[in-house]
């Protein structure tokens, strides 16, 4: 049975998340400040984290940073109280892996969670053959990329992203399609999430041939020398 832990001060939306958790299969574990939610990720070594950002002491934001800024790559789910791009974005660029806007749906929680626990243990035996395109090398089994041998540290969903991308070189995809593909969820049109991965990519991708092409009012396409 894997653990979430809900980090959130607000005792009603800890029991209606735990409620609607439990009912799928989790063990539900709960901290109401940001300290006590770095120790108990400490201890309880979590399949994921549901990290509210407004809390007492540390915010979410902070404790999101100091668990990346560990190695700590536990996913993380950021609930935000105000539905602003700033909060969301700074919670992605920070490491977070999504975000769901307060007051929401318990059964897109669940689904998220499911969604991104899906995406983090996608490491099937059957997976292909590594991936080389120009100087950048995919391995979809060990979940690694290089470029020019060098390896490029990417989390799990800049790693779904850009294999989505490139194993179809090219290719113009839109951002919902890349939700669907890369995430495999609907994510309600908050395709905003797309574009805060890509440029994460294209800084992290910065020394390879490679390039994630903007298409203007369409979506994105990888591209290479030859491809």
């Amino acid at each position: 049975m894997e653990t979430i832990l809900l980090v959130d001060d607000e005792p009603s939306i800890v029991s209606l998340a735990r409620l609607y958790l439990e009912r799928d299969g989790f063990h539900i574990e709960s901290a109401a400040d940001g300290l006590k939610a770095l120790e108990a990720v400490e201890r309880l070594r979590p399949a994921l984290v549901v990290l509210d950002v407004m809390l007492p002491g540390l915010d979410g934001f902070e404790v999101c940073r100091r668990l990346r800024a560990a190695g700590n790559e536990v996913p993380i789910l950021m609930l935000t109280a105000r539905d602003e791009d700033i909060d969301k974005i700074l919670g992605l660029e920070l490491g977070a892996d999504d975000y769901l806007t307060k007051p929401f749906n318990p059964r897109e929680l669940t689904a998220r969670v499911k969604a991104i626990l899906r995406r983090v243990e996608k490491k099937s035996d059957d997976a292909p053959a590594p991936l080389r395109c120009a100087d950048l090398e995919i391995d979809p089994i060990r979940r690694t990329v290089t470029v020019n041998g060098l390896p490029v540290s990417l989390r799990a969903q800049e790693f779904d992203l850009l294999l989505t991308l490139a194993s179809q070189p090219q290719r113009v995809f839109t951002r919902e399609q890349l939700l669907e593909k890369a995430w495999g969820f609907d994510f309600y049109g908050q395709t905003r999430t797309v574009d805060v991965h890509i440029a994460q990519l294209r800084r992290k991708l910065a020394a390879s041939q490679t390039r994630i092409e903007t298409v203007t009012g369409v979506g994105y396409k990888f591209t290479f020398p030859g491809s």
